[in-house]
């Protein structure tokens, strides 16, 4: 089923799901399960899975030169979606990014999850790899997400990029991302909320928020999406604090402002068993917050642990 019709039967009530990283290479899938299961009794209609770019790595060879080689850490996202559909009968939604795919590429993948069943797709740019700095597109592929989109949208009509070779057309349900406090790489936010735009007119049906602390900021985001005709669901990303470093670790990676509050709450815990403690305790009260105001689903980034984020459920759902 497609999380917007997920969203539509839940008649206003606020959904619970989650999203999963593929474990590092040689590590067993059952490791997947161990945080999913956890999980579960809040009754997610869909659970999401990342999908990690490859990584260069430079080797010194005996005879003194050095060899490039391109590896990717985290493999598996068609099959841990197809294991996840198979075992706990729920909506897997993969991540599909532009970095590291053709145009052929990305069409043929496309058509392994509908063979699957997938009924959904997070469409993402992605980020650049890390030892690059900044995005660098594939040759022949998509520089931007509303181009992915647009490649998306034309298979759900039937359009394929060989004609002769057509299939019957998809019926994906496109999510996007959104940046309530804009893309670390947009001028301002009101630039960005145009790029966003963009892809909601490209064919996207819903918007998944990058992670934020203080709910002013997703409400000013939406109200501004809503001014420029931007009407799909919008769900709220949630990352519990569970460490001290994430204060700024978490702003480093993802760009966003931490709240006073917040910030001088963990400054003064002992230890990360108190941060651990004052992460549940925010969080909860911020979906309190949310689930007030109506949101259609609290999306939390597991980022592979679920404890905290059960002991979080158990006091919304």
């Amino acid at each position: 089923m497609k999380v917007t019709e997920h969203i539509s039967n839940a008649k206003g009530k606020t959904l619970f799901s989650f999203e999963i990283l593929p474990p590092k290479k040689g590590e067993d899938l059952q490791n997947i399960f161990s945080n999913i299961d956890p999980l579960m009794e809040f009754n997610p209609p869909f659970i999401d899975v990342t999908y990690h770019r490859e990584e260069y790595e430079y080797r010194e060879l005996p005879n003194g030169l050095i060899q490039k080689i391109v590896t990717r850490k985290r493999p598996g996202t068609v099959g841990i979606c197809a294991a996840i559909q198979q075992k706990y009968k729920v909506d897997a939604v993969p991540h599909l990014i532009c970095g590291g795919f053709n145009k052929e590429e990305t069409e043929n993948i496309l058509i392994d999850f509908n063979f699957l069943g997938i009924d959904n797709i997070l469409v993402l740019r992605g980020d650049p790899i890390k030892s690059e700095g900044i995005f660098k597109p594939h040759s022949h592929g998509h520089s931007y997400a509303n181009e992915l989109v647009s490649q998306v949208q034309n298979m759900n009509s039937g359009k394929y990029l060989h004609e002769e070779y057509a299939h019957g057309a998809t019926d994906f349900c496109i999510g996007i991302a959104g940046y309530p406090e804009k893309h670390f790489e947009s001028p301002n936010l009101d630039t960005d909320l145009n790029y966003l735009k963009q892809k909601i007119d490209a064919g996207s049906d819903y918007i998944v928020t990058q992670l934020f602390y203080d709910n002013t900021k997703y409400f000013e985001f939406v109200k501004k999406c809503r001014n420029i005709g931007i009407t799909v669901p919008i769900i709220p990303g949630i990352k519990p604090v569970s460490i001290k470093k994430h204060l700024t670790i978490l702003p480093n990676i993802f760009h966003i402002d931490m709240p006073q509050e917040l910030v001088m709450a963990v400054e003064k815990c002992k230890d990360n068993k108190a941060v651990y403690e004052v992460g549940i305790e925010w969080t909860v009260n911020q979906c309190k917050e949310l689930m007030k105001q109506g949101v259609p689903v609290l999306h939390f980034y597991s980022m592979g642990r679920s404890e905290n984020i059960r002991k979080i459920a158990k006091q919304l759902f």
